[in-house]
């Protein structure tokens, strides 16, 4: 959905590779050309050079709110809105507002302004995208609990990637730029290491990568007319993808909705969820966990169907069909107890109903 005010995000790896910095500059170019911009919310981090750079912004004072005890300062979204400024300065954009406040993310709240007609400036880290949050895990060993859908970033109108090598970072941390001595010390020790660094360092670099080809490319999904090709015959345009999540209650199910997600994403593939309800069911199923897992997929923008079928494979293979879809994603089957371990798997029935698509049984990763 298009909002009347547009969005630029500024995109890096890490903390202290400039975000803020380089969204500042701008917006002092900005100011020096006559825009009415203001900073509905900015995160200093004690950073001075970063600090100096919001000399001459208007400051629209924050908001303080209570909670458990203690008091907390959120961005005043109203008072911007009676602001009304052309532009807004809005830092940290996967930030959860504390509990109390009319809106739960602070990305909800630029949607807010957005909607006003206002355009933001906003900076965010790549390890906050929903869909590479099992592959940060992974490879950093650090949950992160922030996230943002991904639909919410590939809305923004311009996405700016802020890019500084591993060791230079690390330098700065060294200086005690980013944070103070101690905090970086046990930082470099733990999140900040230089194999962390790079890892997350390429992803940002292929995520913007992709958001860039994707808006150069144009409309993704749109039926292309068939080429003529040398000998006089007709080349036939590539099918448009379409993939299935299957869900169950069990925890995994929030992996695969990840990566079916992103893999949906890369390819401008159309994206559904489907969880099979038996009616006598021979495994007790949590169903908090899987309207738990649906929901999660609804907020992805995943399009989601739960039907009744005793034969699980069948069902899933049939509705497959019916919607054209091209890509199964599945978890590996939960094993069979002894008495029944000569009996064909959830996994194995899929595979062999669905000879005409591909099934990808996604693994279970462990660091």
């Amino acid at each position: 959905m298009k909002h009347p005010g547009k969005l630029r995000v500024y995109l890096g790896y890490a903390a202290g590779v400039g975000k803020t910095y380089r969204m500042l500059e701008e917006a002092q170019a900005m100011r020096r050309d006559g825009v009415d911009i203001v900073i509905g919310y900015f995160e200093p981090h004690g950073r001075a050079e970063t600090i100096a750079k919001t000399q001459g912004l208007e400051v629209v004072p924050r908001r303080t709110l209570a909670y458990g005890g203690s008091k907390f300062e959120e961005m005043d979204t109203e008072a911007v809105l009676r602001r009304k400024p052309q532009v807004a300065i809005v830092d940290e954009f996967a930030h959860t507002n504390v509990p109390g406040s009319e809106r739960l993310k602070r990305w909800q709240d630029v949607h807010v302004l957005l909607d006003a007609g206002i355009d933001v400036l906003t900076t965010m880290n790549v390890q906050h995208l929903e869909s590479l949050n099992d592959q940060v895990y992974h490879v950093t060993g650090i949950r992160v609990r922030e996230t943002i859908p991904d639909w919410v970033v590939d809305e923004a109108d311009d996405l700016v990637f802020i890019d500084l090598t591993p060791n230079a970072l690390r330098n700065r941390l060294e200086r005690g730029v980013v944070y103070d001595q101690e905090k970086a010390r046990r930082a470099m020790e733990n999140f900040f290491t230089e194999s962390n660094l790079s890892a997350l360092r390429e992803m940002a670099m292929r995520h913007t990568a992709h958001e860039v080809e994707e808006k150069l490319g144009g409309s993704p999904g749109l039926e292309q007319p068939p080429a003529v090709t040398q000998d006089g015959g007709v080349e036939q345009p590539p099918r448009h993808e379409r993939i299935l999540i299957c869900l169950t209650g069990r925890p995994s199910s929030a992996i695969l909705i990840r990566r079916g997600k992103r893999v949906a994403d890369y390819l401008h593939a159309g994206c559904l969820a489907i969880h099979v309800a038996q009616p006598h069911p021979a495994i007790e199923v949590d169903r908090e966990a899987v309207e738990r897992h649906m929901s999660f997929a609804r907020n992805l923008r995943i399009e989601t169907h739960t039907v009744q079928a005793q034969d699980i494979p069948l069902a899933i293979t049939n509705f497959a069909r019916d919607h054209g879809v091209t890509q199964i994603f599945m978890g590996r089957s939960a094993p069979h107890p002894w008495w029944r371990r000569y009996r064909e798997t959830v996994a194995q029935g899929i595979v062999r109903h669905a000879q005409d698509m591909q099934v990808t049984i996604v693994a279970e990763r462990r660091r």
